[in-house]
């Protein structure tokens, strides 16, 4: 067994994790600072300067408040909740390519942990396990209204995972294969799937809002008739957990989106950059570029959600079913007779 290759692969995994961690908090003051900004406020600007130790203030509360587990709650599921969402917020990172192979001591590191041939279908196997982790949590809470929260939450999921996976139909159509690393490698320089599947792109956006429970698909956490959700019952890290599982959903979706029709570490004179750069800083350069994509898609979820009112929840299921869902199909059949012409003439 080469041990080079588990001590290569588990700092790869410390870091990305680290990573969505540290996304996961900085997104929370983010939020607030786009949010203060739309709405001509100020936002958080007594912890630190600029209010950059907000989250870290944010995070010792969670820490110190008290845990408390409803007497009428089903213990070990109340407990196991939290953890599987995040968990399964978590593993979604592990087949996304982070970058080009970087050359290190004279060896090729590849910055994706597992470059599996069916990538595609993990992305949506895990997104699709997220949804045990809300459901359990509203189950186990012995809430009714926890567990309207969670049926609604799964309900929605499940409906915006069909459109989904029909969006992404069409762009495996196109690039013939379900590895991550193989779609951003035919998407070098500029030749970006966004340019041949619009509309793709555009059920695929919608979708991930919906799958992350934002606004304006945020019925789940539906104030004025579900209070906090489904996870009302929650105090301390639990309630900690499933708010950073919903902002490292938000993480891996921008990452989601940014590498499979935005090129994901590819950009314009990449390789007049490699020459300058060397093979060890220009892949570096490619990820900083990467993470400057899903930085930009985070904050376009943040805008919407200051931006635009929440959806009834009739609006909700109406534009996923007859709304996406007929869209997606109709894109994928474009997208087959268009193939099947340029593969003719």
């Amino acid at each position: 067994m080469d041990t080079g290759f588990i001590i290569e692969k588990f700092i790869l995994v410390a870091v990305i994790f680290g990573i969505s961690l540290v996304v996961a908090m900085y997104s929370t003051y983010a939020e607030r600072k786009v949010a203060a900004y739309l709405q001509d406020r100020l936002g958080p600007d007594r912890a630190g300067p600029f209010g950059i130790l907000q989250p870290l203030a944010d995070g010792v509360k969670m820490f110190m408040k008290e845990e408390i587990i409803p007497a009428s709650s089903s213990k070990w599921l109340f407990i196991i909740g939290p953890g599987l969402a995040l968990l399964c917020a978590c593993i979604g990172t592990a087949v996304i390519p982070w970058g080009s192979p970087m050359l290190i001591g004279g060896k090729l590191v590849p910055l994706q942990v597992a470059d599996i041939n069916v990538g595609v279908l993990y992305i949506f196997g895990v997104v699709s396990l997220g949804v045990y982790g809300v459901m359990i949590g509203g189950w186990a809470s012995n809430n009714k209204y926890s567990l309207l929260s969670a049926i609604r939450a799964a309900s929605q999921n499940i409906s915006y995972e069909i459109a989904m996976g029909l969006s992404i139909i069409a762009l495996l159509l196109m690039t013939n294969t379900l590895s991550l690393k193989t779609i951003v490698e035919q998407q070098h320089g500029l030749n970006w799937n966004v340019w041949y599947q619009p509309l793709g792109f555009l059920i695929f956006m919608v979708c991930s809002f919906a799958e992350t429970n934002r606004a304006p698909f945020d019925l789940p956490e539906c104030e004025t008739e579900l209070i906090g959700g489904y996870h009302t019952e929650y105090s301390s890290m639990k309630l900690g957990f499933y708010l950073f599982a919903e902002y490292i959903n938000m993480f891996v979706s921008s990452a989601v989106m940014a590498t499979l029709y935005f090129g994901g570490y590819n950009y314009p004179g990449m390789d007049s950059m490699a020459v300058w750069l060397g093979p060890t800083w220009a892949p570096l350069f490619g990820t900083a570029v990467f993470f400057g994509k899903i930085v930009f898609f985070i904050f376009f979820f943040m805008w919407v959600r200051w931006t635009i009112p929440r959806f009834r929840y009739d609006q909700l299921m109406n534009l996923g079913w007859k709304g996406l869902i007929p869209l997606a199909i109709a894109n994928i059949i474009i997208t087959g007779v268009v193939i099947a012409i340029i593969e003719k003439f």
